[in-house]
């Protein structure tokens, strides 16, 4: 049903809801409640500690023009409660000023309370309208545009008495566990009566969501199970003996993926496996053995790369340790001569390895012999784009590879449709990059010694979370810094990359950084999967408490793969005990699962996959907070379900439909 079924939603309003990927009226039932706000527990500022979190009803007075000479533009009012003054102050969030006027509001934040003076620092606010009294907890979601929460509010009031609220878990098992009902979940989730029936609701729905996911991985993996079409003669010896080829001693951690692999190529089924493992502990060392696995009994291969600056990378380790093999290349950004060749070659069956980029999926493309696949940084593509590539092979071995590791606990609902070998050896030859959290206050000594570095032949990345200024302003963009960073060091040769650039253009800006033409690299988190640049020493990330932890740890990965001591600078936005406390997590950790594992434990399950780790596939309970046994609960469930013993059309049709949705996803 559409949005525009709805009284209260016209055509404006319908296009701020899409910016907020909210389409129709479902998914306005799963538009969750970012926070809530406990309107039975307001609070008097003349009583407040320092650091509380509190609720306040207070009256604005005044408002200071915003300030826009330091990095931090900041909105200050001035307001009352009861006759008693304080100052509430928002960093980085100049659209403020145009949203606040004079009068009665709810504001929600963290006091400060120094010396007797009182004030408010970043909270979030909205009018108090005498005909619109809120009462008992509160819904807060996130706004788009001229949204307001007084009109989501009523619009999922509305469509929750539109909607189908009944669930896919069949009712047997609903019987047999005696659960909490779906739709009475999603009215307490949007209404909640009180703390408790929030938090038992959120557990519901996400026991469901959970449900229907996993239920979906087990519709893709049921292709796994193929029968083998392609028999291996390699042995064993002979793959220990291409493995010296690398000049070092594999790890266990190494041998274990290896092994894996090589069992997993003598099995009656096909190969349907991931390895994860650290920046640096060896998945390509591991990747190349599989592939000379196929080559050696007589097949072909192909390695997938995300970039092409990653895949000419790739190509150039194929060669090196693959002389005896003719090994191809296949990109985008190649002139149309050359893709013809290439094509020719390949199916004439003149090449042993293609390496490549998304250019390998066209359907002109044929690869004769095709038996194994090696997928470089799985969370760049998509189900859709492995099984297309599979498709190019009958019965391919598939081999994904992530340097992104999430808690072991937790891959199977990340990689539900593959088996997993973790590596979590640490990684060898590699320095420890020395990380710090750096205060406003140390913000120019910083940047001299960024200036300093240069100019002694080193390089630096600046990060960013986005590429453009948007309406909120929150957070400093790419372009605004790379701006600002050439006024401030004009001595310093600065590039620009994000992801709206095409992709010859990063391809071009990468190399020409590798090639040390510019000194720094402004960038979003692009620069996540790329290139080798061993004289890049230093990583400073903006707005740090904005990313997941392991993403934080992906991003400092840049940096440390030379000789030379290595840096990563951490910038907040916004200051919190809570973000401090993640950062400094990261600040004295190294190892990418324990990190993770940490990030799980600090944030719960609901926040942990709200962030960019979980791409857009659990962006629909990212608001969610549940515990983590919610998670094997679901899985319990889905199996029981799967086992033949129910005969539900409902959940295989909500498996289906999200398995459709999960075929163009990309985890990024």
């Amino acid at each position: 049903m559409k949005l525009s079924a709805l009284k209260s939603i016209g055509e404006k309003r319908e296009k701020d809801f899409q910016k907020l990927g909210v389409y129709d009226v479902e998914d306005l039932v799963r538009f969750y409640p970012r926070a809530y706000l406990d309107l039975t527990e307001r609070a008097s500022l003349r009583n407040a500690y320092h650091n509380d979190m509190a609720l306040v009803a207070c009256e604005v007075t005044r408002l200071a023009p915003v300030n826009y000479g330091s990095r931090h533009k900041m909105v200050r009012a001035f307001c009352s409660q009861d006759g008693f003054p304080f100052t509430v102050v928002w960093f980085n969030q100049p659209y403020v000023a145009q949203k606040l006027k004079p009068g009665e509001y709810l504001f929600y934040g963290r006091v400060q309370n120094k010396f007797g003076q009182v004030s408010m620092v970043n909270p979030t606010f909205e009018p108090l309208d005498k005909n619109y009294r809120l009462k008992g907890i509160v819904p807060v979601y996130p706004l788009k545009g001229n949204l307001s929460q007084k009109v989501v509010r009523a619009a999922v009031k509305e469509a929750l008495q539109k909607v189908d609220l009944s669930g896919a878990i069949p009712w047997q098992i609903t019987k047999k566990y005696d659960l909490p009902s779906l739709e009475r979940a999603y009215y307490d989730i949007h209404n909640p009566p009180d703390k408790n029936a929030k938090d038992l609701a959120s557990e519901r729905v996400a026991l469901e969501e959970y449900f229907v996911l996993i239920s979906a991985f087990k519709i893709i993996k049921g292709g796994k199970e193929d029968a083998r079409v392609h028999n291996y003669t390699v042995s064993a010896s002979e793959v220990k003996t291409f493995s010296t080829r690398f000049g070092f001693e594999f790890t266990d951690g190494q041998k274990r993926a290896v092994n894996d692999i090589y069992e997993n190529l003598y099995a009656p089924t096909r190969m349907n496996r991931l390895v994860q493992g650290d920046v640096g502990s060896g998945k390509t060392a591991v990747a190349l053995c599989g592939i000379f696995m196929a080559v050696k009994s007589g097949f072909t291969a192909a390695y997938l790369s995300p970039t092409e600056v990653l895949a000419a990378q790739n190509y150039a380790v194929l060669k090196r340790y693959f002389p005896e093999y003719r090994v191809g290349y296949l990109a985008g950004g190649m002139t149309a001569k050359e893709k013809r060749e290439m094509k020719e070659r390949l199916k004439s069956g003149e090449i042993d390895i293609l390496c490549g980029t998304h250019a390998i999926f066209q359907a002109d493309v044929e690869i004769p012999r095709l038996s194994f696949i090696v997928c470089d940084e799985q969370h760049r593509f998509g189900v859709a784009q492995r099984n297309a590539l599979a498709e190019k092979g009958e019965g391919a071995d598939m081999l994904v590879m992530s340097a992104t590791p999430i808690p072991r606990t937790l891959s199977l609902i990340f990689y539900g449709d593959l088996d997993v070998t973790s590596i979590t050896d640490k990684p060898k030859a590699r320095q420890e990059i020395s990380t710090s959290i750096i205060p406003d206050s140390k913000y120019e000594d910083m940047l001299e010694y960024v200036k300093r570095e240069t100019s002694a032949g080193k390089q630096a990345y600046f990060v960013c979370a986005k590429i453009e200024d948007d309406e909120e302003g929150s957070i400093i963009s790419v372009t605004e810094l790379y701006e600002e960073l050439k006024g401030r060091l004009p001595t310093v040769r600065f590039a620009l990359l994000h992801g709206k650039m095409k992709e010859k253009e990063k391809a071009e800006v990468m190399t020409a950084f590798k090639n040390h033409e510019y000194d720094c690299l402004v960038s979003t988190t692009v620069i996540e999967v790329g290139v080798d640049v061993p004289n890049a020493t230093i990583m400073i990330i903006y707005n740090a408490e904005r990313f997941g932890l392991s993403q934080l740890h992906q991003l400092r990965g840049r940096v440390g793969r030379g000789k030379e001591k290595s840096y990563c600078f951490l910038l907040m936005g916004a200051d919190s005990d809570t973000a401090r406390e993640r950062l400094t997590t990261l600040k004295n950790n190294t190892d990418g699962f324990k990190i993770a594992e940490k990030d799980l434990e600090m944030r719960g399950s609901g926040d942990f996959f709200g962030t960019r780790q979980s791409g857009k596939m659990l962006s629909d309970i990212k608001n969610l907070r549940y515990p983590t046994s919610v998670i094997f609960a679901a899985k319990k469930l889905s199996d029981e379900a799967f086992e033949g013993r129910f005969d539900n059309e409902k959940l295989r049709e909500a498996a289906l439909k999200k398995y459709e949705s999960l075929k163009d996803v990309v985890l990024n």
